[in-house]
């Protein structure tokens, strides 16, 4: 059975799973989530009632939590990309740079998000400013992190840490822009975006930029 793709193009985290899939070209089809297809909506909160982005339906199995799908996908559908390292110690360097980018850049600039819709109780400038701080810290210490000139967060190869800081830097720029004072934070930004894989999500999700709750900025 071919593997289906649960979520919505626009959602950070399904354009990380994305890129999984996109990077070793694997088979797949995607279900998109939203008010036409409402079948998708139902199978997908009967396995997760949780009812978040994304989910990897593989024959009978699901899979949720993008990390997870991610390692998932280099167990059960290996490709020439190989997003976690084999070695032990350096796997858990991509998992903790994976943690750093979905917690310290992504769920900072969530905040401002969520305050901005009204999801959590904070007034939106109020949001806006804890986000702005958060993520002034996270953008300082990458930029500490990547002043020995390594391409990707991990070194030089391209991993699941990499797929992370994609739409992670993506978004938390449009909220917070990065400013010069990290030079190399705007520029791994930019290779991030210039990674095929992560340029195909970002001209998907197009289309649905006239949503972003903070208004998205005329760039990318």
């Amino acid at each position: 059975m071919t593997l289906a793709l649960y979520g919505h193009p626009f959602s950070s985290y399904t354009q990380k799973a994305l890129i999984a899939l996109y990077e070793n070209d694997t088979p797949f089809e995607f279900r998109e989530i939203g008010p036409d297809t409402p079948e998708n909506a139902a199978e997908w909160m009967r396995r997760w009632p949780l009812a978040k982005f994304p989910m990897l339906l593989d024959g009978d199995r699901h899979v949720v939590e993008t990390s997870i799908i991610v390692e998932y996908l280099q167990l059960k559908h290996p490709g020439p990309v190989r997003l976690i390292p084999d070695d032990p110690m350096a796997a858990l360097d991509v998992r903790f740079l994976d943690r750093f980018f979905d917690i310290h850049v992504m769920d900072a600039q969530q905040v401002a998000v969520a305050s901005k819709l009204g999801h959590i109780p904070m007034k939106s400038e109020d949001g806006l400013a804890l986000a702005v701080q958060r993520l002034e810290r996270a953008y300082a210490w990458l930029d500490g992190h990547l002043a020995d000139g390594r391409t990707w967060a991990a070194g030089e190869a391209y991993t699941m840490a990499d797929a992370a800081a994609s739409m992670s830097l993506f978004y938390a720029d449009w909220v917070h822009q990065i400013p010069e004072a990290y030079p190399n934070v705007r520029a791994y930004r930019a290779r991030l975006l210039a990674r095929p894989s992560f340029a195909r999500c970002v001209e998907e999700a197009r289309y649905f930029r006239p949503y972003f709750p903070l208004g998205a900025p005329d760039r990318d």
